[in-house]
């Protein structure tokens, strides 16, 4: 390899965006201007993009009612409410997910840090991250971005 194929190639990987949930590989595909089309600025910032929303913006840190928490992209059920607690952070928490509704990945964005992010199974929507400094029974903090949920009240 020349030096020029080399530094062509080191330049590339450099600039190139790293794979995000926009890429497609699951139940739910649309194209970016779809994405953008059906969600906020922020939603898509977020979902598609897996920014973080600033802490204590979102008005389901409030919410305290009893219902489910669907993913605002595709709308899976993802969280129960009565999984939902206040961890003081600024956004909503929870101790664990709905069963089979969420995959996660390493999140190697900070530096010296490896975080575990959480994404929609169905569509791939960046929900937030999970943290091992949770309550009990399962010690887990599902950590995330309120405009990455639509929140239905129990009926």
């Amino acid at each position: 390899m020349n030096r020029r194929t080399f530094l062509l190639s080191v330049s590339a990987a450099m600039i190139a965006r790293p794979v995000r949930a926009a890429e497609c590989g699951f139940e739910i595909c649309r194209s970016e201007a779809e994405w953008r089309a059906r969600l906020s600025d922020a939603a898509f910032r977020v979902l598609r993009e897996e920014e973080t929303e600033r802490p204590y913006t979102s008005p389901l840190n409030e919410e305290t009612r009893p219902g489910v928490y669907h993913c605002r992209g595709c709308e899976l059920p993802v969280y129960d409410a009565a999984a939902k607690y206040d961890s003081g952070t600024g956004w909503p928490s929870f101790t664990k997910s709905l069963p089979g509704a969420v995959g996660t990945k390493e999140d190697r964005t900070l530096l010296f840090q490896v975080r575990t992010e959480v994404h929609c199974r169905r569509c791939g929507g960046h929900l937030g991250h999970i943290f091992d400094d949770g309550p009990p029974p399962t010690g887990k903090r599902h950590c995330l971005n309120g405009v990455s949920l639509l929140f239905k009240p129990a009926a």
